[in-house]
């Protein structure tokens, strides 16, 4: 006779292969669209700050679990654009248009892109149809006219910038491009107007500081102003002594030999040689 104890023992092994099967919860929808929005919100913290590449990776991780929202895809791309990650970017703002094809932040977004992959027929292929969804964005008017000046058309280029500082008065890059525009068109009083209300706004900006004194310097050669306006604009950002930078603040022909004729005065010299030395440190602080 078995034991009872012992007839229970043998049943044992059958319940505890059943207690030990594992048990797999699968989170909701609700659950996988909570945590990748909590991630996102997470890597926009991390853009704040200037992380992008902890922001990126934060991002195509919300974009695994929340695959079907053009945010995240967005903030993606926002994320591969700021780390360097071009190609990534394009392909991430994509697949936000698919998502949502309406959205003129996303065209401005690849308006961009096109314009920094030196694409200026499609940057404004882009930028104006968003325009046609939103026309009061101030960013893409001075995107547009970036792209118009690439396309040697400078009477355009002007007219966007002047809407993008018509919608944000404050947006002293938009003025300073004005007064680029004007100087390569021969308007030099306009221009020189243009270049002291920008430094009006941001009186320490290197940009207009600098194109102004070349300008004033085509006028009188040497003159005070000019020189002093040169001095403080160089220390400001010492890369502006670099032609190649110059071209690509996308300066004219006619301003980068102002500036090389203002450059090559005698009481400059020492800022010059100082500049060269440290150019490439200096990141500038005239983006916009």
């Amino acid at each position: 006779m078995v034991a009872r104890w012992l007839k229970s023992l043998a049943a044992t092994p059958v319940l505890l292969s059943v207690a030990f099967v594992p048990y797999v919860l699968t989170p909701s929808s609700r659950n996988l669209e909570g945590a990748g929005l909590g991630i996102a919100q997470a890597a926009a913290r991390l853009l704040r700050i200037g992380q992008a590449e902890d922001a990126a990776r934060l991002a195509a991780l919300t974009v695994q679990l929340i695959p079907a929202d053009p945010r995240g895809w967005v903030l993606l791309a926002e994320a591969q654009l700021r780390s360097g990650q071009n190609k990534e970017a394009g392909t991430s703002l994509a697949r936000a248009r698919e998502l949502d094809p309406r959205n003129p932040g996303i065209l401005f977004a690849q308006g961009s892109l096109a314009l920094k992959q030196s694409q200026p027929q499609q940057a404004v292929e882009l930028i104006r149809q968003g325009l046609k969804l939103e026309d009061k964005n101030a960013g893409a008017y001075f995107d547009l006219g970036n792209a118009y000046i690439l396309m040697g058309k400078g009477g355009d280029a002007l007219a966007a910038f002047e809407r993008a500082s018509g919608l944000r008065g404050d947006f002293w890059e938009a003025i300073n491009n004005q007064a680029i525009v004007l100087y390569e068109q021969q308007k030099d009083a306009e221009a020189i107007k243009r270049w002291r209300r920008v430094l009006g706004i941001k009186p320490s900006a290197a940009e207009p500081m600098l194109a102004l004194a070349a300008a004033l310097n085509g006028q009188k050669p040497g003159n005070p102003e000019s020189l002093e306006l040169a001095h403080k604009a160089l220390a400001g950002d010492p890369n502006y002594v670099l032609d190649s930078y110059q071209k690509e603040q996308l300066w004219g022909s006619r301003l980068r030999s102002s500036t090389a004729k203002l450059l090559a005065e005698a009481p400059l010299k020492a800022d010059v040689e100082r500049a060269q030395a440290n150019a490439g440190a200096s990141n500038g602080d005239d983006e916009p």
